[in-house]
């Protein structure tokens, strides 16, 4: 339901300060699609070097102690810090917390798609996914919002379950202008294609008095 705030002192419609309303978008929906996987390339590339550097490393040194030569100093010194560190050793404790966050990291990237910048779009062909950054589509109503009368700017922020509109109204009832706003608003939502409808809340006020 709108909730109206009134300026003190009521009078003349103009005075009022504040509409605000919120509802649910209740277009077609397409519950199957769900957001694509990100590909994850840095992280995999960034353990692949990691372990790439090491293992090769390690093989090179057991292939030169092999050949009758020195092992290098950091296996001699890693081998040495094994033997005589204790486990209640700082050292020992944070080498552990850093392999156990590294690890926590790379399974919430394995069981997790990513890509929370884009929103899905319904199907409208077999094989074809299509997805819409929330940029592009906080843009897109913005523009829709700015040809509503009566609407001097307007903030829209579209995160992945709602859409926000926070308007400046410098002349006609606000009730009006949040009711126009509601309108062109739900249809853009509507032209959109997203396959998940979005909660809009849309905001209306007067612009601060200077």
């Amino acid at each position: 339901m709108p909730t109206l705030d009134k300026a003190p002192g009521g009078g003349d419609g103009l005075e009022q300060s504040g509409s605000r309303a919120a509802y649910t978008h209740t277009g077609d929906e397409d519950r199957t699609v769900r957001r694509p996987w990100s590909a994850r390339r840095v992280p995999a590339a960034l353990v692949a070097l990691v372990l790439l550097g090491a293992l090769g490393m390690l093989l090179y040194d057991v292939a030169a102690v092999r050949a009758g030569r020195p092992a290098m100093a950091w296996r001699t010194w890693l081998a040495h810090q094994l033997a005589t560190r204790h486990l209640d050793s700082p050292w020992v404790l944070g080498a552990a917390a850093a392999a156990v966050l590294a690890g926590i990291w790379l399974l919430v990237l394995a069981v997790t798609p990513g890509l929370r910048e884009v929103l899905p779009m319904r199907r409208t062909a077999p094989g074809v996914r299509a997805v819409l950054d929330r940029s592009a589509a906080a843009l897109v109503l913005r523009d829709r919002a700015m040809e509503v009368a009566g609407v001097q700017s307007v903030r829209m922020t579209v995160g992945r379950r709602r859409a926000r509109a926070r308007a400046l109204a410098h002349f006609r009832e606000l009730d009006e202008v949040r009711g126009d706003l509601d309108t062109a608003l739900g249809d853009g939502l509507e032209q959109l294609g997203l396959a998940h409808g979005l909660h809009l809340i849309v905001d209306v006020r007067r612009p601060k008095k200077r």
